[in-house]
């Protein structure tokens, strides 16, 4: 059995080490602290769990779905971007719902590249950015985000030689896994420089939501000439916290929408119908809930950024996604540091190298986990920098 070369492409799992290392020590009897997952632990609102039991029981539902998702479904992200971001969109044209955003970001790359094409892509950053990219027979261009230029790419830095060649951008904003913010300022000059250029920008934004302080990420369709070159991602996941239902959609330029459409009509079955009715109430019912969870992220955020500073970690204090990107001390390695958590202190957090070269000396905190765990975790960290002193 001889399997594809495309495959020996692809990275190492960074975190297969970090896993195997985990289960040792609970097999000893030790109580990990999982900071590492970005799954939100509060549960999906109820109002749509209901829509999505009613609409199960109706057999008209349990036949193959369409690729293009229900006319109703499509009118449903169309409004919600209207009331959201004032953005009009053509449901027909310029919005596909997807099984989860993933597989669109992964998908896409299909649409565009091909072998030897590259395309930009932020570092640190979403794994698929790259993946999709390699599996299609490309290569990435990794875009440095630094501290320093607040974890923006700087196109200047970009040679033209480069940016000639590239057929498609990345972009991620709110950022995983910085915290991360991006202005429409920015969104501009991305336009701008994608015109000059002759790229298609994909704009990933599952994060939008999930903001403090008063806080209202804008939408990169917000820019007139958005949908002239590029697409947005976005996600129920983080917004009503349905990661297991996977649904998703992305919205924008009609052609790439069709492209991807072409892709997936191939490659798979569409979304059960029964979980896009629930996307709909989702859309359509009560956000209240949105406002609440946030709250509780905030306060979370709050006193895990406090408690990082204090034991030495340089943690910003973010306005969007449930993520803190903490700078680890010099010295370390992001895993060895990862590490040292784990057999110390009984705490798990992803290495900044799982997201690129330029995550190293970094690590990543999630807010997903219950409060009672995140005080476990507080405390553990503030008796082990009272025992380093």
């Amino acid at each position: 059995m001889e399997l594809a070369r495309r495959l020996n492409k692809l990275p190492p799992y960074l975190f297969v080490e970090i896993n195997q290392k985990i289960a040792e020590l609970q097999a000893r009897g030790k109580d990990i602290i999982n900071f590492g997952i970005g799954d939100p632990d509060l549960p999906t609102p109820a109002h749509i769990i209901e829509r999505m039991c009613q609409a199960a029981h109706d057999p008209v539902n349990h036949r193959y779905p369409e690729t293009g998702g229900l006319p109703e479904l499509r009118q449903a992200i169309a409004e919600w971007y209207e009331r959201r971001f004032g953005v009009t969109l053509n449901p027909a044209k310029e919005v596909l719902p997807l099984i989860g955003s993933k597989e669109g970001v992964g998908h896409m790359a299909l649409c565009f590249i091909e072998p030897g094409d590259l395309t930009l892509v932020p570092d640190p950053g979403y794994p698929p950015f790259s993946l999709g990219t390699i599996l299609a027979g490309g290569k990435p261009y990794f875009m440095p985000l630094k501290e320093e230029n607040d974890f923006l790419p700087d196109f200047k830095a970009i040679p033209d030689e480069v940016a000639d060649k590239a057929k498609l951008m990345w972009l991620n904003y709110p950022n995983n896994p910085t915290g991360a913010i991006a202005s429409l300022d920015f969104f501009e000059r991305a336009v701008h420089f994608a015109q000059q250029h002759d790229l298609a920008i994909c704009h990933d934004t599952p994060y939008s939501e999930v903001a403090f302080d008063g806080y209202k990420p804008p939408s990169f369709m917000q820019i007139s000439e958005a949908k002239k070159i590029g697409v947005e991602f976005h996600s129920l996941s983080k917004t009503y916290h349905m990661t297991g239902w996977r649904i998703g959609m992305v919205v924008g330029n009609a052609s790439m929408i069709d492209a991807l459409f072409k892709v997936k009509s191939n490659l798979d079955s569409g979304i059960p119908q029964a979980i896009q009715y629930a996307a709909v109430e989702a859309l359509r019912g009560s956000q209240e809930h949105i406002v609440e969870h946030n709250a509780i992220f905030q306060r979370r955020r709050d006193k895990l950024v406090k408690i990082l500073n204090e034991v030495g970690l340089k943690a910003r204090i973010p306005k969007a996604t449930f993520y803190i990107w903490a700078k680890i001390p010099q010295g370390y390695t992001s895993m060895d540091f990862t590490k040292k958590l784990l057999d110390e202190v009984g705490i798990a957090v992803t290495p900044g190298t799982g997201y690129g070269k330029e995550g190293e000396g970094y690590i990543r905190f999630s807010l997903t986990i219950s409060d009672d765990r995140l005080e476990e975790g507080v405390n553990r960290l503030s008796s082990w920098h009272r025992r380093r002193r």
